[in-house]
């Protein structure tokens, strides 16, 4: 029990312990994982990599270990970062089967020695490890050959050191293969020298633009052939996840105004009680306010973000409690509890002391203190259970701390004395506290908030699931019955295209797993039954379409490719009319006006990548190469077409050959940002965990 305590002190109180691999720059968020590879395996299973099925069973596993270690760094439950755990099993997962089989078949491997190595302190994950620090707060290997020696006969310690070392295997594998992306990304000095030649011209054009507009243009005709052999041509463009096509009407369940005024009235018969009780935060607890007793000191105008009426009542009322104000459907009722002059920000240095004797100890540790025999730095070097704190170096030292950036249970350093130590007793232990320093006082407030939201009655509730049930029934499970039900009973039906397997949200509305779920097990054509949405939301939905993984069938594509083919169509064409009105003319105001339109002038265009007009690629690629004082055109662009002439060029020097070489880090980092992503695309990895939580 003595080695857990320590790695949950070790890691300093300060700190908010979430478990995730936090390996260089290959933290990939859920939406990037999903955008990364498609998602249809074994209908059981939590899905594929590298050809490994991941059962139910084995990812859940997982999830278990990751929780526990997450309990034994920060000694809380993990309740609230599940979602987070999950992810981080997940990636565990994807190193192990597909990132770490790659990087060998590159050619990389990390050994035995070399692990040896990282262990001893050559691995930032170690050597910065708070645990592995001695008394003086550098790096010892002989606390890492501790540790290693306890998870012989401590399983919880040996799950974190398998952690750690399945940590620093992954990382050094990371470094050796984003190296050869990063090596193998070099330019020659004829790349360099052109890089800063284009960065550095500019040049400044007069032009016309004959623009494409909205109007269809009847003769030109896209025939289906030419769309099938589009198609045939351009096959991986059309890649697709799997993905639902869906309407869905939604019946919210809201308070109706027979409930707002109730809940009115039972804020105004606690008016009075309110106003005189003796103990606010009992008050607040046992009448149920949404807001609860809180000893944070307001400085004027923080309670806006709360309700105006209320800040305008703390800071120019001179009576003690509020009328009762609302906001929407919430009301509220404030009283000013205490007035003090209090700073923004306190820096505090902390003795944190653990056992059964703690509070025996605290009392003698105190008292050298205050007759100071010893130095508090020294005390806490030599006494303290958390020796990770030491801001700028020195043992104890927590930093500055404010309302909003506070250990739990720390709230009275706020008020307390400069250069007085004190003790106070957290979920950590029993601590001496010092407030060394504050920023100015100012005057703030203490404010006790009664807050109480109308909701719903029982009868308001049946009424509306009674509207939804109407409705489920006249669908009767089928869109053509859905239809007619959304016409008859005058309610608005919401269109979802491409609904993939991971989402969670339809508009508004938040958790809306079971929708998705329901959409992906039923064929189109079906509707549901009602789905309750945190009974706030009675939703029935309707498959229309279903979209396989893979490639897209190309009537689902026809019309984006339809589209297109017409783009390309109207500005040749277009271009052609123009090149036939301006033939034998050289005066640029002259073509404006036989084509109706003005002449516009841009200066400072640059062919680089690195500037921001907004001008077709098309029309500056072709003035970068246009002869000087020559009308040149037309050249069709993605919004019209264009008639040019260049009016001059100019070459600065603002770009340097730091910028250049500047660039080509953003360009290395892109690409080890990218090999994740790509690998598991190229794998088929298959990610079904929205199946299951």
């Amino acid at each position: 029990m003595a080695v857990l305590d320590k790695i949950r002190t070790k890691f300093g109180v300060a700190a908010s312990i979430i478990i995730a691999l936090g390996l260089l720059s290959f933290i990939v968020s859920p939406d990037d994982l999903v955008q990364a590879f498609n998602n249809m395996s074994s209908k059981y299973d939590v899905g594929k990599i590298n050809g490994n099925t991941v059962s139910y069973s084995d990812f859940q596993d997982e999830i278990n270990r990751y929780t526990t270690i997450n309990e034994l760094t920060s000694g809380t439950s993990s309740a609230d970062q599940q979602e987070q755990i999950r992810d981080a099993a997940w990636q565990d997962l994807i190193y192990r089967y597909l990132f770490i089989e790659r990087a060998k078949e590159a050619g990389l491997n990390v050994g035995q020695d070399e692990m040896k190595s990282l262990l001893s302190g050559g691995s930032p994950l170690v050597a910065q490890n708070a645990m592995f620090m001695d008394e003086n707060g550098n790096f010892s290997a002989a606390q890492v050959n501790s540790f290693a020696q306890a998870s012989k006969t401590d399983e919880n310690v040996r799950l974190y050191w398998d952690y750690l070392q399945n940590s620093v295997f992954n990382q050094q594998f990371i470094q050796k293969y984003s190296n050869l992306f990063v090596a193998s990304n070099t330019g020659n000095p004829l790349m360099l020298r052109r890089d800063i030649a284009e960065n550095n011209s500019t040049t400044d054009v007069d032009f016309v633009m004959v623009p494409f507009g909205f109007q269809q243009d009847s003769t030109i005709v896209v025939s289906d052939s030419e769309i099938r052999d589009f198609y045939n041509k351009h096959k991986n463009f059309f890649r697709q996840q799997a993905s639902r096509d869906i309407e869905y009407v939604v019946f919210e369940v809201v308070p109706s105004a027979a409930d707002i005024e109730a809940t009115k009235n039972s804020v105004a018969e606690l008016y009075d009680e309110f106003a005189a009780s003796d103990n606010l935060k009992s008050f607040l607890l046992k009448n149920g306010s949404e807001r609860p007793y809180s000893e944070y000191w307001y400085k004027k105008g923080e309670l806006n973000t709360v309700n105006a009426d209320l800040d305008t009542f703390v800071w120019e009322s001179n009576a003690p409690v509020s009328e009762i104000v609302s906001s929407g459907n919430t009301f509220y009722m404030a009283r000013v509890i205490d007035t003090k002059n209090i700073p923004d920000s306190v820096y505090v240095r902390h003795i944190l002391l653990q056992g059964t004797d703690a509070d025996h100890v605290a009392d003698s540790l105190l008292n050298v203190l205050q007759t100071k025999k010893e130095t508090f730095t020294n005390v806490a070097a030599l006494n303290s259970a958390d020796q990770g704190s030491a801001d700028g170096g020195e043992k104890g030292n927590l930093g500055w701390m404010t309302q909003n950036y506070m250990i739990q249970g720390f709230e009275s350093v706020m008020t307390a004395e400069t250069g007085k130590p004190y003790i106070l007793k957290t979920q950590y232990g029993t601590h001496i506290v010092e407030v060394t320093r504050k920023t100015a006082p100012i005057v703030k407030k203490q404010v006790a908030i009664y807050q109480k939201e109308a909701l719903a009655s029982k009868e308001t509730f049946n009424s509306f699931y009674s509207q939804a049930n109407n409705f489920a029934t006249a669908a009767a499970g089928k869109y053509e019955n859905y239809r007619k039900a959304v016409d008859t009973l005058g309610v608005y039906s919401h269109p979802v295209s491409g609904m993939l397997e991971s989402a969670n949200q339809l508009g508004a509305i938040p958790n809306t797993r079971e929708v998705t779920r329901w959409a992906f097990d039923n064929k189109p054509g079906k509707v549901s039954n009602i789905i309750t949405v945190d009974n706030n939301y009675f939703v029935i939905a309707t498959v229309r379409a279903a979209h396989k993984e893979g490639l897209a069938d190309v009537t689902e594509v026809a019309s984006q490719i339809r589209e297109q083919l017409y783009a390309e169509k109207l500005s040749k064409k277009m271009a052609e009319d123009v090149a036939g009105k301006i033939a034998g003319m050289t005066d640029l105001s002259a073509i404006a006006e036989k084509l109706g339109t003005t002449v516009s002038s841009q200066s400072g265009v640059s062919f680089s990548s690195m500037g921001a007009q907004a001008l077709d690629p098309a029309f500056i690629g072709a003035l970068s190469v246009a002869p000087e004082g020559k009308v040149c055109g037309p050249v069709a662009g993605t919004i019209g077409v264009y008639v040019f002439q260049v009016k001059g060029r100019d070459t600065g020097s603002f770009y340097t050959e730091d910028d250049a070489k500047s660039r080509d880090m953003q360009t290395s980092s892109y690409l080890t940002q990218m090999i994740l992503p790509v690998m598991m695309d190229d794998a088929d990895v298959q990610d079904h965990r929205a199946r299951f939580f």
